[in-house]
């Protein structure tokens, strides 16, 4: 019933029925029909409050606007026999309205959420596998995809959209399961995706430049990482332990330390932390290293590669905690999780050389991919990477420059250039380089062809040579101006050593 939905919200005022039944919720005019409740919001490319009268012409139970968005006098009083719903905030209330909708499904869920520029895909998945290990049923939202019940999904955002997102939880209740494990992105905190949600446990693993597009400055893409320890956690309908998980080696800790509204530990290699990795050991098999927490010490062994991974490992090891597990179970967990799709993932083809696939695009990602490989190298690094289009496009020349100062030769490509002009990306990455002096970077090349850039740092590889194929990972796809077209690094990487072996 439309009164049930509207408890949690911060309404201006009614009119009409409120005692009509809600089948569903929408803010996307074209699926209005009758039982739906359309909520009005203003996007980047059109204002949702347009399409008011639309929505009532399809049959709409209840339209929901934003106060001072919205003037009586746009509604067509002979469509609106609905009920027209004045709210403060429209996009929050499509969030909060959906939860309502498929009976708070955060509520009889353990809600574990994972923020930060870089590490989210692989934190989560770590905690996923933990989890089950310890025998719950464990739901994974993120990047790479979406696992509801046994049902896996592919991911059409990071963290879905408010809707979306409500049902599946709903979904993930039905099948059983009582843990969800959620990639929370800066857009999604930002656009209020995640409304209608409470944590348990939340996570910050780093804030590097990415997004500004989006958000302009630094201060606000951190302030929107910032409502998940603040917002998400606190003055919720839930009374259970809850705990942040804050990495102390990122330069914003002491942001998120000051203003988290709930316990929080902090994970570290570098610097002082509550859970502590000491005595690191890298190579190209994995990582070795021991941990220091407040429930003990672990002897950790994983088949990740790079520090960075080591980072990640004592998130999810303190989401483990957290969740009650002992450290002799994490550790016996740790050593059966493998790579995760697309991040450091190896391409074996029974070449002489080594190439690693990953998604690093931005250059605080590309440097720690970088570092990680010159760790474990055991000769030269040739790195293959590109940027995106229509995206943040400040860290082009950053990216180049990281690339050219940690490699031994670098090949710049295409990324998804989307409906940009790819020569006009590949100018700002080169910008960059020729910026620095000659001694301090490689040689580089620029290809624009993607496919041929993999295929030329293959042809170019020496035994012992490590070839990194930066920037999509575990995408499929390219954008190229608005087509989405079948692109796999992985495949062409596969494809380029047949080519190459059977040329020798």
């Amino acid at each position: 019933m439309l009164q049930e939905l509207l408890h949690p919200l911060d309404v201006v005022e009614t009119s009409g029925d409120l005692q009509s039944e809600i089948i569903s919720i929408t803010e996307d005019s074209r699926a209005v029909g009758p039982g739906t409740v359309f909520v009005a919001i203003q996007g980047t490319q059109r204002d949702g409050h347009e399409f008011v009268n639309q929505a009532f012409a399809q049959g709409a139970a209840a339209v929901v606007v934003e106060d001072g968005c919205f003037q009586n006098a746009a509604v067509d009083h002979a469509l609106a026999s609905a009920s027209l719903i004045r709210v403060k905030n429209s996009r929050k209330t499509l969030g909060l309205m959906a939860s309502q909708l498929y009976g708070n499904p955060s509520n009889n869920l353990k809600m574990i959420g994972v923020t930060g520029t870089n590490g989210k895909t692989t934190v989560t998945h770590l905690a996923k596998s933990l989890l089950a290990a310890q025998g719950h049923q464990v739901g994974l939202l993120g990047t790479v995809g979406y696992v509801v019940g046994n049902e896996h999904r592919v991911a059409s955002h990071t963290t879905p959209a408010s809707v979306q997102l409500q049902e599946m939880l709903g979904e993930m209740v039905r099948a059983g399961s009582d843990v969800s494990v959620i990639e929370v992105s800066s857009h999604a905190l930002e656009l209020d995706r995640v409304a209608g949600c409470e944590f348990d446990i939340v996570v910050f693993t780093n804030l590097t430049q990415d997004h500004l597009d989006f958000h302009q400055t630094m201060e606000r893409y951190f302030q929107s990482k910032l409502h998940l320890f603040t917002d998400y956690v606190a003055g919720g309908q839930k009374s259970g332990p809850k705990r942040a998980l804050v990495n102390a080696d990122d330069p914003w800790a002491s942001n998120i330390l000051e203003q988290c509204v709930i316990p929080v530990w902090t994970f570290g290699i570098h610097s002082q932390a509550d859970i502590q990795a000491e005595a690191v050991q890298l190579g190209m098999d994995g990582t070795q290293f021991i941990v220091k927490s407040p429930l003990g010490r672990m002897t950790i062994s994983s088949h990740l590669v790079g520090e960075h991974n080591v980072s990640n490992l004592l998130a999810a090891i303190g989401i483990g905690l957290e969740m009650g597990m002992s450290p002799v179970s994490i550790e016996r967990a740790v050593t059966s999780v493998a790579n995760v799709p697309g991040r450091f993932e190896r391409v074996q083809e029974g070449q002489n050389f080594t190439v690693i696939v990953d998604y690093a695009h931005t250059d605080d990602a590309l440097q720690r991919l970088l570092e990680a490989a010159e760790a474990i190298k055991q000769a030269r690094i040739i790195t293959v990477f590109g940027c995106g289009g229509d995206r943040d496009s400040g860290k082009r020349s950053k990216m180049g420059q990281v690339a050219v100062k940690k490699s031994d030769l670098v090949i710049v490509t295409s990324d998804n250039p989307r409906t940009e002009d790819p020569q006009a990306i590949l100018s700002d990455i080169e910008r960059g380089i020729e910026a620095l002096p000659p001694e301090e970077r490689c040689a580089f090349h620029v290809i624009s062809d993607r496919a041929e850039a993999i295929q030329t740092a293959i042809d170019l590889a020496s035994s012992g040579d490590l070839v990194l194929i930066a920037g999509k990972g575990h995408e499929d796809y390219q954008i190229l101006g608005t087509q989405k077209v079948h692109f796999d690094d992985r495949e062409e990487a596969r494809k380029a050593i047949r080519l190459r072996n059977r040329s020798n």
